[in-house]
């Protein structure tokens, strides 16, 4: 019994143990590298869409495109900051802001999986009682 090696010394003893070793550390590094580059990509967009961006799917796209060069995505991460004056002469405003809603609803469900439907701020309540039987007479 004093001469059983076990299974977790026999593995330490081996002669590709650390070179084991070295490749998973390896192949971790490379793959949390790519996970941080595919989030830093993807950053002016998820910026510009919590934003609620007029031109959020612009945005998107300029960010993931930017990786080519630096500066496209350099401006791709201003421009999901800057606030942007929507003129346009097709709609009224509260129809823009509606579009606008639906266009960034829709951008998350394609580019997050999120599948929320726009929201509408100004819905009427009701206060008062809604079935038949709570009426008073």
């Amino acid at each position: 019994m004093n001469n059983a090696v076990s299974g977790w010394a026999a593995l330490q003893n081996s002669y590709y143990f650390w070179d084991v070793i070295t490749l998973l550390c390896g192949m971790t590094c490379v793959f949390g590298g790519l996970a941080a580059f595919a989030w830093l990509l993807g950053l002016p967009g998820r910026i510009a869409v919590a934003r609620n961006h007029p031109e959020a799917e612009a945005v998107y796209a300029m960010g993931w495109a930017g990786f080519l060069a630096i500066i496209p995505w350099i401006n791709a991460f201003i421009w999901a900051f800057k606030p942007t004056d929507v003129v346009d002469i097709r709609r009224f405003p509260d129809e823009e802001a509606e579009a606008i809603k639906r266009d960034i609803a829709h951008l998350k469900k394609y580019a997050y999986g999120q599948d929320s439907p726009p929201t509408n701020d100004d819905s009427p309540t009701t206060d008062g009682p809604t079935s038949n039987n709570d009426r008073e007479v």
